[in-house]
């Protein structure tokens, strides 16, 4: 089947290459129109991350993504980037079984949402379906380190790079990832030293969340860097502003004037006068 790489995905997609080493990329993950359309302006990367099946629809894990889902909220974000690169995740479940599933699903993601590239997780297991997925055209962020959809298999989300086996086995997969195309990787909740030391000896960025101020780029979840997240905030995250005080206070504001029957005001209905409008 002919590639399917758009002049515009390979553009946005070499440009984060190009940042290897240089200025850091500004990644966040964004899964509505409007939230796109406020961070794109500050940012090179939106990610629509599979977080998006806990943050907005309440699953406790990332299993709770599905493909439907993922082409919902990456077909908004799309509607709102002008100019960002546009990554959107894999679902697990939608690419594990062979390279054939894995471009099939890819394929379906990118034609679908119209975005730049996709994201899946995994090293050495699963670098044939990066590369199958790369020649097809489609390019390709990968995602070491701790990675959200296996947190069932390995009984929670562990922090790699605190063994020799577990450093040796986060370089071989980074290297993995490199050679089958990836033209960026994630890495994800890893040792400090360890993450720094991935930076250095791959020739793509590096897109740290909770790893190392080294990577060549930072990503975070949107909604606990604004302080919107209701249960408990992860390590790695620094909150930018305090918006679960703020939207529980406006709520707060509206049910009391409500109830006081003072809202809404003369201001907020129409009348006669709004006739000749």
């Amino acid at each position: 089947m002919a590639p399917v790489l758009s002049a515009e995905s390979h553009a946005r997609t070499e440009a984060i290459r190009a940042r290897k080493g240089g200025e850091p990329v500004v990644c966040l993950t964004a899964y509505t129109y409007p939230i796109a359309r406020l961070l794109e302006p500050h940012v090179d990367l939106l990610l629509v991350g599979d977080s998006v099946a806990m943050v907005l629809h309440g699953h406790d894990t990332t299993l709770g993504a599905t493909m439907e889902m993922m082409i919902l909220h990456g077909k908004a974000v799309m509607r709102g980037a002008r100019n960002a690169c546009v990554v959107v995740d894999m679902p697990a479940g939608s690419y594990e079984d062979s390279p054939r599933q894995a471009l099939a699903s890819a394929r379906r993601l990118f034609e679908e949402t119209g975005c730049h590239a996709v994201k899946l997780e995994g090293g050495t297991d699963m670098a044939d379906r990066i590369a199958a997925i790369v020649e097809a055209g489609i390019p390709v962020m990968a995602h070491i380190g701790l990675q959200p959809q296996s947190v069932e298999k390995e009984g929670g989300y562990k922090i790699k790079g605190k063994t020799d086996e577990s450093v040796a086995k986060l370089l071989e997969d980074a290297r993995a990832v490199e050679q089958a195309g990836a033209f960026s990787v994630v890495i994800e909740g890893t040792m400090e030293p360890v993450a720094a030391e991935i930076t250095r000896i791959l020739s793509i960025p590096t897109i740290g969340i909770g790893a190392s101020a080294a990577c060549d780029g930072q990503v975070l979840v949107i909604d606990d860097a604004v302080g919107l997240t209701v249960d408990r905030v992860p390590k790695f995250v620094k909150e930018y502003a305090d918006l679960r005080n703020e939207v529980a206070k406006a709520a707060m504001s509206y049910a009391a004037e409500v109830r006081a029957r003072a809202f809404p005001t003369p201001d907020h209905v129409f009348s006669k006068q709004d006739e000749k409008g």
